[in-house]
């Protein structure tokens, strides 16, 4: 496996998109369960996500980030995923592309993308800087008042509880919908 040129120390998150076999999807849902147990024991793991068929398509993404490209390439190589691998391998038709995305570049791409493209770093950092400027002051304004006597880090970290789900939940998926077409020449 070749592992691409980034700081190991970047976040990372893996993109995969499978085509599952007609008639499969209640036993891939069940192993997509036995996989997110797996994930939660990997060091360095920080969260998934599944993007289930639109339209009669079978073709499921699962994404899931690692704080690291150690961390995300530890779990590529362990037994654990060798074994899941295994399990759904009679029910997969395909898998369609299998991507590692460094950083934040993972909100930057359309989910159903037949190849994952990502536009120009300056934009990205452009349109987050102006969607996390308003949403972290907007946070900051609504949870003061009940965080304003607790430690530095509490309140940070209560933010960041706030913040970060809601921009890769929320906020960046509308902006960069809105801004499709300057983000893409």
């Amino acid at each position: 496996m070749t592992l691409p040129d980034s700081p190991p120390t970047d976040p990372v998150t893996l993109v995969v998109r499978r085509r599952i076999r007609p008639g499969q999807e209640g036993a891939y849902e069940e192993a997509l369960q036995r996989l997110g147990d797996l994930l939660t024991r990997v060091p360095g793991f920080r969260g998934n996500g599944i993007l289930r068929p639109t339209g009669g398509s079978g073709e499921y993404t699962v994404v899931a980030r690692f704080d690291s490209l150690g961390s995300a390439a530890a779990w590529e190589l362990s037994p654990e995923r060798g074994l899941w691998l295994d399990t759904i391998s009679g029910l997969v038709d395909d898998q369609l592309s299998f991507e590692r995305q460094p950083g934040l570049d993972f909100w930057f791409t359309p989910p159903a993308a037949p190849t994952l493209r990502q536009p120009p770093r300056w934009k990205m950092a452009l349109l987050t800087l102006l969607v996390l400027y308003p949403v972290s002051v907007g946070v900051t304004l609504l949870l003061l008042p009940h965080v304003a006597s607790w430690p530095l880090g509490l309140r940070a970290l209560a933010q960041m509880l706030v913040i970060v789900p809601s921009m890769t939940y929320l906020f960046m998926p509308l902006a960069t919908r809105a801004a499709a077409r300057w983000l893409t020449p």
